[in-house]
């Protein structure tokens, strides 16, 4: 009698860091459609600086930004199968971050621009965002397996 065991390769650093940063994804894009964790909930917009919605009594958030940070978790978990995947998500994932930081800089915060929305708290959350998944990709997607060296008796 045989057993058929499933020998799937350990995910890679790179990997798993891809899925807690997805996951988190999620579960902020989750929280943020739930009245009490997200304050001023009736003054939600489907996007617009104008919505009054405060993820936490802090990040200004509406629909398309919650659904944004849903897509990223997707993303994030999806790509994660793959530690290519994985390292390109965190380290593109981080940059498209870093360019929001820049934006949400550059509009004013009661401008027609500013349609996500975004606030001074976000713009900080988006470059520390920006900062730890880049540095993440870096740390944790260039490794390689080490390798076992053969003496020549095996060659």
């Amino acid at each position: 009698m045989t057993t058929h065991t499933s020998h799937r390769a350990a995910a890679a650093p790179v990997q798993r860091a891809a899925q807690l940063v997805g996951v988190v994804f999620l579960l902020v894009g989750v929280l943020g459609f739930i009245p009490g964790i997200t304050t001023d909930y009736g003054s939600m917009e489907f996007a617009s600086h104008e919505s009054g919605a405060e993820l936490l009594g802090l990040f200004q958030v509406s629909i398309l930004h919650n659904l944004v940070h849903l897509a990223y978790g997707l993303a994030g978990l999806a790509l994660a199968r793959t530690a290519a995947g994985a390292y390109s998500y965190l380290l593109v994932g981080g940059a498209v971050y870093l360019v929001l930081w820049v934006y949400g800089l550059s509009v004013g915060h009661d401008s027609d621009a500013n349609f996500v929305p975004l606030n001074a708290a976000d713009d900080w959350l988006h470059f520390a965002l920006g900062i730890v998944m880049i540095g993440l990709a870096l740390a944790l997607g260039r490794r390689r397996p080490a390798r076992t060296s053969r003496t020549g008796a095996e060659r």
